[in-house]
């Protein structure tokens, strides 16, 4: 009887071995890492036996996407199933840094406890005292000894209960400090995934092989985004740019001695081509709304960004008050003061929605610490609009030159970077250096490129809009460089001067980038006495306007320096502009702009002039 009960126990352990698998761990060796997401390809070394092998990968990440699983190294065996799924019987060990923070966050919140417990103790024997100082009945007298005993022991332990209780609210607020700091620390280091994937493969080998197989699949929780360190010493030396990519990554899962690639492709991106048919017009009742083009965003979303500012503007460049700026997906929101600033401290979204009434609702990825943005107004309300925003149909070919490009060489980049790969639809860095990045909140920053590049400083200022003067750098042949849209940090002179933002998305041949204010250069805009028409006989109001700009040079070098202003143009054949005088300006007048291209020798100022006259029908208003 023993021997069948045994028989039957090996039985059934053999057939759960093989209903679960054999146990395999594997290890990462590359990453490819994306703009959005990230490509891991791990080695398990393996041996299979003649027949049908059910291998079984553990301690994998829970974020992979189960069809991108692809496994390679395959030899003479052939897959009959793969199987990806969630192991919540396995949890993730935890580094020792973070298992001494929880050790030491459940200390504290056990000494906080027993404080707690305290407080109640004396808040219920206060009670008790207060409920009880009734010295006597009405028939039962108490004598003054007696009273003045009692006396003193309701306030001496009155007295004692109060100074503990103070006591024990500083200790507690001490300890919640701790407490709060503590949490802040394990943030930083925990990921948040404590369950484990796990990949089933079932392979048919014909005879006892060895393998080294190669498990690749894709993970959303990883991805890089750029940023810049712009140096110039001075505006008579070249640009000195550190092109650098902050790479993060919770995958559950801590990469160890990889080599790492960075992709500017991102998979998480709509592949699938629109299918555009006809249109049809026809009346309308009311409740139309026309559906405007999907946005080309080449900036993508920056993870280490907590808090933004910016500014609202129209389409003309004034600022918009009151435009509501929330974060998609929560509550978390705010509004554009007077001058279209606003600020908002971030809560975990990755994008922000701008809408004010009588505009289009922009959605822009949370990409910057400083993100400024033009609404345009709405169709709904405006007879006509012409979209001008960050989707025009003027850039729908700016990338068709990398379409017709045929993949290059393999070749040794700079010293950083081993090889730039550039395909069809995207760019590749393979790093020289292996990289040790934890699964956590934290950043590592790989530098991908360091180099000087030629650059032609000028000044700007549009006065009507903001007096202070811009410098600002075009930057030539910076297509070689791969640049991508990010946000940079300026260092003139030796000195930090703030951020601005790279955006490479234009089909110009050269790069402008705003390197911040100088304040040594002077300019005000004025508006000379105006006058309106009084005639009692005309129908029509007639006001002539008449600007004065000075520029003032208090530097010790000559600067260039363009000045902008501008005429209005109607777009209403009621309203007249007329005797339209602009100097030595450039005028388009088309646009309405003037352009004034000056040169200043130090100490030296120069005025501009320009006057234009507005007819429109009396008892009506125009936005002037």
């Amino acid at each position: 009887m023993r021997i069948y009960t045994l028989f039957f126990l090996l039985l059934l352990s053999s057939l759960v071995c093989a209903n679960t698998g054999k146990k395999t761990k594997s290890s990462v060796k590359e990453v490819t890492v994306y703009l959005t997401g990230a490509q891991i390809k791990r080695i398990a070394p393996i041996s299979v036996k003649p027949g049908i092998n059910e291998i079984l990968f553990v301690d994998l990440s829970p974020d992979i996407k189960e069809n991108s699983v692809q496994i390679s190294g395959l030899k003479n065996t052939t897959i009959l199933s793969t199987n990806y799924s969630i192991d919540y019987l396995t949890h993730k060990k935890d580094s020792e840094e973070l298992e001494a923070l929880k050790n030491k966050l459940d200390d504290l919140l056990f000494k906080k406890n027993k404080i707690e417990n305290l407080l109640s103790g004396f808040s219920q024997e206060k009670k008790i005292i207060d409920n009880n100082q009734r010295l006597s009945n009405d028939t039962t007298p108490i004598s003054l000894s007696k009273i003045q005993e009692i006396s003193t022991y309701y306030r001496e332990r009155s007295i004692i209960i109060q100074n503990e209780t103070y006591a024990l609210i500083l200790k507690k607020d001490k300890i919640n400090d701790h407490i709060h700091d503590v949490q802040n620390e394990i943030q930083k280091l925990d990921d948040n995934k404590q369950k484990r994937g796990q990949i089933k493969l079932k392979l048919d080998a014909p005879v006892n092989t060895n393998l080294t197989l190669e498990i690749r699949y894709t993970v959303d929780s990883a991805g890089w985004f750029p940023i810049y360190d712009i140096k110039s010493k001075s505006i008579e030396e070249p640009l000195q740019i550190a092109y650098k990519a902050n790479v993060y990554q919770q995958t559950g899962t801590n990469w160890e001695n990889i080599n790492i690639t960075l992709s500017t492709g991102d998979p998480n991106t709509n592949n699938i081509k629109p299918d555009l048919t006809s249109k049809f017009l026809n009346f309308t009742y009311g409740g139309y709304k026309r559906r405007n083009s999907t946005n080309r965003y080449t900036y993508k979303y920056n993870p280490t960004v907590k808090n933004v500012t910016g500014i609202v503007s129209d389409s003309n460049g004034q600022p918009l008050p009151g435009v509501n700026v929330l974060e998609k997906g929560t509550s978390n929101g705010t509004q554009t003061d007077f001058d279209g600033r606003y600020s908002l401290t971030i809560q975990g979204g990755r994008e922000l929605s701008f809408s004010y009434v009588g505009f289009s609702n922009e959605i822009i990825p949370i990409h910057s610490s400083l993100i400024h943005t033009k609404l345009e107004g709405s169709t709904a309300e405006l007879e006509e609009v012409i979209i001008a925003g960050y989707g025009t149909s003027s850039r729908s070919n700016r990338n068709s030159y990398k379409t017709n490009r045929e993949k290059k060489k393999k070749q040794e980049y700079n010293q950083i970077v081993e090889q730039k790969e550039e395909g069809i639809t995207n760019t590749r860095f393979k790093i020289k250096k292996k990289y040790n990045i934890p699964s956590n909140a934290d950043i590592t920053t790989l530098t991908i490129d360091n180099f000087v590049i030629k650059v032609d400083y000028q000044y700007y200022v549009a006065p009507e809009l903001n007096e202070n003067v811009f410098l600002t750098a075009k930057l030539k042949d910076w297509g070689y460089h791969s640049l991508l849209a990010g946000e940079a940090n300026i260092y003139f002179e030796g000195n930090y001067a703030g951020k601005t933002n790279i955006d490479p998305s234009s089909t110009a041949d050269s790069l402008t980038v705003s390197l911040g204010i100088d304040q040594n250069i002077i300019v005000e805009r004025k508006q000379l006495n105006n006058f309106k028409s009084k005639s009692f006989i005309s129908t029509n109001s007639i006001s002539n306007y008449t600007y004065n700009i000075s520029v003032k040079n208090n530097k010790q070098n000559n600067i260039k320096i363009i000045v902008e202003d501008r005429i209005p143009v109607s777009q209403n054949k009621e309203i007249k502009l007329n005797n339209e005088i602009t100097q030595d300006a450039a005028y388009n007048s088309k646009t309405g702009i003037l352009t004034w291209k000056l040169n200043l020798i130090p100490n030296t100022k120069q005025e501009k002039q320009f006057s234009y006259q507005v007819k429109y029908p009396k008892g009506r208003r125009i936005n002037l």
